[in-house]
């Protein structure tokens, strides 16, 4: 690594660097990640792939006058070292830290903030659409994964593009990965876009690009394209005819694929694109996780992990199975037991341990690409067939398809398994990843039944459960990580639909702890126990319906009742008891310990919990003090 290069403190000292210690920088910026991030986790393999990407871009635009938006913004690594937080990339994702995503808040340099795929294209538009109204002159530069054009979203915004400005630069940046290997008919496309060996029609204006870049030796640009990826495709069809591509079609100027690693090139092409009065689109090429070899070999796992060893790329084994693990274990061997069972997800089958259904039983494994709209009708569609669906999607993501569960799934009783992992907090990935809102826009659907589990041998039987419902949508909700280390049992067991589980009695106060919160509970239990006070406790198991006879009972009986939750308050587990107690009549003072109404920061759950009172500390002062 080149140790006489300056610090980068903002984009013009980069645009100071003479060019040809470009590639040096570059090279400076890859070492840092894969050193900081051995330490604190995070998306290692997408910023691997877009170092000379997001140099060029910095040195040929000016932000932040010019607005880079980034789809999904967890390849924003690079972004944030180049415009004045690299002395602080030490922090990614840590408490207080740098946001492992792009925040508006945290710099102005990040104009816009993202951790959902598929929403960069349509902002983008909205902005150039904006200075278009105000008369401004500034480029807006999105910057797209291959696997965004999976996406709804997207095409309602190339649908839009040529109404709507005569001015946008969107860069597909083609790494044939999204979280895992993009699937469908839009990835293959690509494909055949960057590797088709003929270009047999040129647009004037792609010649003059052409011959811009390569120089005047363009002329023999079928020669020079057949050794190299540089130039613009037109892809011919299988028959006599030419065809346009797909872009083209939508009224966007298509230009590549080019090497998406070469930063003359990219500079190059930067300046000539910033100067067209259209919308154009650049197809780069590019390596996730360029530069490291454990990340080339393994992009899907160096998407985003934890701590890893930097020799080996191995990150640290745990001592007991994740509840994602242990899910796709159970709906896999169930369905080699019942042939009506098909999983699907929407490219996530490693985070979600689908990877082991995929494996057994791939006839019936689909992976539908980052289209969490699509997933839900193809499972109410595959449910009106008799089949036994599980639409396996994290609790963030399952927010995007609320409008199916309610128009497709609920009316229609169709019976989908929603199985929602990352269901609570997400810690370092923060706001648009934590699972904190899924009980309260699921609870309010008619017939729906939802529920979580206190430990994993309660979760192999809600499985079991969930496999054998057939009357309309059931869902689970079940946290990221591990659970308290409860071995299921052999043989699962069928849970009472709407029937609570009363761990203990008591007269004085009822804990009634939802999910992972339930080992809260048990210690706060104890030390309220200490204080002479006698404490129920009770397993809800069900969000909805509720077990109106136990929650009426005790509530009648004790003093105080107190609900936790791994979820915002606000229209969440408590509120819906508050309800129920209310409607009865019982005015017994209720005490809830769960999430803020607000969005909670990034940081480690212990942290985040201590904070903001999720902790057995702040459980057993809350009753006590309803109490005195």
């Amino acid at each position: 690594m080149d140790t006489t290069l300056p610090d980068i403190t903002c984009p013009a000292d980069l645009k100071a660097l003479p060019l040809e210690k470009l590639p040096a920088l570059a090279e400076k910026i890859r070492s840092t990640l894969i050193e900081t991030l051995s330490q604190t986790g995070g998306h290692l393999g997408p910023n691997l792939g877009v170092v000379e990407l997001t140099i060029a871009m910095h040195r040929v635009f000016d932000t932040p006058k010019d607005k880079f938006v980034f789809d999904v913004a967890h390849q924003g690594y690079v972004h944030k070292m180049l415009t004045g937080r690299w002395d602080k990339i030490h922090t990614i994702r840590q408490y207080e830290g740098l946001n492992g995503f792009l925040l508006r808040s945290e710099s102005e340099h990040d104009c816009y903030g993202a951790g959902h795929a598929g929403t960069a294209l349509g902002a983008a538009l909205g902005m150039a659409s904006a200075r278009d109204l105000k008369g401004g002159d500034e480029h807006v530069v999105c910057v797209s994964g291959d696997a965004a054009f999976t996406c709804g979203p997207v095409f309602e915004a190339l649908n839009n593009i040529s109404s709507h400005t005569k001015r946008l630069i969107t860069v597909l940046n083609d790494n044939e990965w999204s979280i895992d290997r993009n699937v469908g008919a839009i990835a293959k496309y690509f494909n055949t876009i960057a590797t088709h060996p003929g270009f047999t029609n040129l647009h004037d204006k792609a010649a003059k690009f052409v011959e811009f870049v390569l120089g005047g030796g363009a002329r023999k640009l079928a020669e020079r394209v057949e050794n190299s990826a540089k130039g613009l495709l037109l892809p011919q069809s299988e028959g006599a005819h030419n065809r346009s591509v797909l872009f083209e079609e939508f009224g966007i100027r298509y230009y590549g694929p080019i090497d998406g690693h070469d930063i003359p090139l990219l500079i190059q092409t930067f300046e000539f694109l910033k100067n067209q009065n259209e919308p154009v689109i650049l197809h780069i090429l590019t390596e996730k996780g360029r530069g490291y070899k454990p990340a080339l070999e393994d992009p899907g796992k160096f998407h985003g992990l934890g701590k890893y060893n930097i020799e080996t790329g191995e990150v640290q084994a745990t001592d007991k199975p994740t509840y994602s693990q242990i899910y796709a274990r159970t709906v896999t061997d169930f369905a080699k037991e019942d042939p009506k069972i098909v999983a699907i997800t929407a490219a996530m089958p490693g985070g979600t341990g689908l990877m082991a259904f995929k494996k057994e039983i791939p006839e019936r494994y689909f992976d539908v690409g980052i289209a969490e709209e699509h997933a839900a009708l193809f499972a109410c569609g595959m449910a009106t067939q008799g089949l036994r669906p599980f639409l396996t999607i994290y609790s963030t993501f399952m927010q995007r398809a609320i409008d199916m569960i309610i128009h497709d799934m609920a009316i229609q009783h169709l019976p989908v398994r929603l199985c929602m992992d990352r269901g609570g907090l997400s810690g370092d990935d923060g706001p648009t990843h934590h699972g904190l809102f899924d009980i309260s826009y699921l609870r309010g659907i008619p017939g729906l039944v939802h529920m979580q589990p206190k430990d994993e041998d309660e979760f192999v039987d809600m499985l079991w459960t969930m496999a054998n419902y057939d009357k309309g949508p059931i869902a689970i909700r079940y946290p990221r990580g591990n659970g308290p280390g409860v071995t299921p049992k052999a043989k699962p067991q069928l849970l009472e639909i709407g029937k609570a589980e009363v761990v203990a009695d008591g007269a004085d106060i009822a804990l009634i702890a939802l999910g992972d919160m339930f080992a809260i509970a048990e210690k706060a239990k104890v030390e309220l126990e200490a204080k002479g006070l006698s404490v129920a406790l009770i397993n809800p198991r069900w969000i909805k319906p509720l077990d109106h006879q136990v929650i009426e009972t005790y509530a009648r009986k004790v003093k105080v009742v107190c609900t936790l939750e791994d979820h915002v308050l606000m229209n969440g587990f408590g509120c819906a008891v508050m309800e129920l107690l209310s409607s009865a009549g019982i005015t017994t003072p209720v005490v809830r310990v769960g999430w803020p109404d607000e969005f909670v920061e990034h940081g480690t759950p212990a942290i985040l919990r201590q904070k903001h009172g999720l902790t057995v500390e702040a459980t057993v002062e809350k009753v006590l003090s309803k109490l005195s």
